[in-house]
């Protein structure tokens, strides 16, 4: 039986960079099924605060390049790598001049919502597709961590759904709490369409916010994740919400989580 492979989005891991939960959760989870026999790609956003010479980052200029079209405007991507140390494990790095290169995550020294975070969302969900598929690298799933990869459940059922990569790959949302109530701004759905995407099919985005990114993603996940974090209360009613029509599934971070995500990833793969 060929290894099970798996594709990690998330917005941070550690060693990089940690802001969040999901820092932690991201470093341990893929080294601990990599260790299990299984094939591992790790894709998060380079935020400014990630010291590029203290972690050796390096361009990988084979995979940088190409143009990604947010609305009207493209933007083009560069894709950066280093290793885990002592794990064995490569992390490609998003990268844009415009988007990533501000020395804060989602807010600035004020504490205040970037405006284009949507922008930097979608740059990055379809920046990591574009990638793998240069990569030429089938995933078998694609584990999407936090709000910022809500989009690529979406993506992967519409756009890439008929590419040799990914036509047979399953996707994974995992939801994080977060207070934020920004709104985005109106032409948010427009920026986020792709082919085969019905305006229909963009409703939980309607909201314009995070929570619209997080119900999307949950939407058009194969299976979800709740970490057990005490969410908000908009966010603790998603789960009500979806909980009618799709199994959600609550992972508890002791002993058995990496035997937990090992059987959940295989019954995924069935």
């Amino acid at each position: 039986m060929s290894k099970l492979r798996i594709l990690y989005a998330a917005t941070e891991i550690n060693p990089f960079l940690q802001t969040t939960k999901v820092a932690e959760f991201l470093q341990t989870l893929p080294q601990g099924m990599q260790e299990r026999g299984m094939e591992i790609r790790i894709f998060v956003p380079r935020f400014g605060l990630i010291n590029e010479r203290k972690n050796r980052l390096h361009e990988v200029v084979r995979l940088s390049g190409i143009n990604i079209a947010v609305g009207d405007d493209e933007k083009p991507l560069v894709i950066k790598v280093a290793s885990i140390p002592n794990a064995k494990l490569q992390v490609y790095f998003i990268d844009n001049e415009d988007y990533f290169h501000r020395k804060s995550v989602f807010v600035d020294k004020n504490n205040k919502f970037h405006q284009d975070n949507d922008e930097r969302a979608i740059f990055f969900c379809k920046g990591v597709l574009e990638t793998v598929k240069k990569l030429g690298w089938a995933p078998d799933i694609v584990h999407c961590n936090d709000w910022m990869t809500g989009l690529i459940p979406m993506y992967l059922k519409t756009t890439y759904k008929k590419d040799p990569i990914f036509k047979d790959c399953k996707s994974m949302f995992t939801v994080y709490n977060n207070n934020y109530t920004h709104k985005f701004s109106e032409d948010l759905l427009e920026k986020v369409k792709m082919l085969d995407i019905e305006d229909s099919m963009l409703t939980h985005l309607q909201s314009a916010d995070t929570d619209g990114f997080i119900k999307c993603g949950m939407e058009y996940a194969d299976a979800v994740i709740k970490t057990n974090e005490d969410f908000s209360e908009n966010i603790s009613a998603l789960f009500s919400d979806f909980m009618k029509k799709k199994t959600i599934s609550t992972v508890t971070p002791d002993d058995t989580l990496l035997d937990n995500y090992y059987n959940l990833y295989n019954e995924l793969s069935k």
